[in-house]
Parts: structure tokens; sequence; C-alpha cells
């Protein structure tokens, strides 16, 4: 049997608080993955990304609900004030890996880790 691991991280910048939903979670493919970001304050929207070892960050969805170029389709954001979620529709063992929310909040941006 195959089994994914996903890392969702957590951080505290610029009084800004974060927490990320589960730390970390196990899966099979084909099951549903649903990661949340909640903040102390309401940002104008969320960006997340997809890290893999030895490579860069990767960019899956901004604007809050935007797949980037190159995202699939199983993937999609949404929601709104606080509380923002990433939904991973029938995960695929490629999908392993850290993921990470950014908030846009006026003029700066903030990064969970």
């Amino acid at each position: 049997m195959t089994f994914i691991i996903i890392f969702i991280w957590t951080l505290t910048v610029f009084a800004q608080e974060f927490t990320q939903t589960p730390s970390v979670k196990t899966v099979t493919p084909g099951e549903n993955v649903v990661m949340s970001c909640k903040f102390s304050s309401a940002p104008s929207y969320v960006s997340w990304y997809l890290q893999k070892p030895g490579e860069a960050p990767k960019l899956m969805i901004y604007y809050t609900n935007t797949l980037q170029s190159g995202t699939p389709s199983r993937f999609s954001g949404s929601g709104s004030n606080r509380d923002f979620i990433l939904t991973i529709s029938g995960v695929q063992t490629e999908d392993a890996g850290h993921y990470y929310c950014q908030s846009y909040h006026s003029s700066s941006d903030v990064f969970t880790q």
C-alpha cells in the first residue's frame, strides 16, 4: 500500500498569527485531503505553495482560489475572512511534500514555514 505524507507548517511573523492544520497528514492515493490555514487577522488573499525535497517552493494557488499554470485541477483553494482551505481531490503520490500558505495583507506578504 502506498502512503503519501503531507506536512503543513505553522509560524508567527510580524505579529500575524497562523495556524495550519493538520501539521502532518498521511493518506493513501485517491483520498481527498483538506488543509486549513487560519489567521489572527483577515488577509486580503492567500497563496498556497508545495515544496518537495531539494526543490524551491512551487506556487500552486494564488488570490485564494486561482490555479497557477500547471497546477492540476484536483487542487482547489477557498476561504474568506480568517479561514482558508486547500483541498486536493483524489490525492496522487506526486502531491507529497511540504505545503505552505502565504497571506497578503495590504502592502506586506507574510509566509508560513
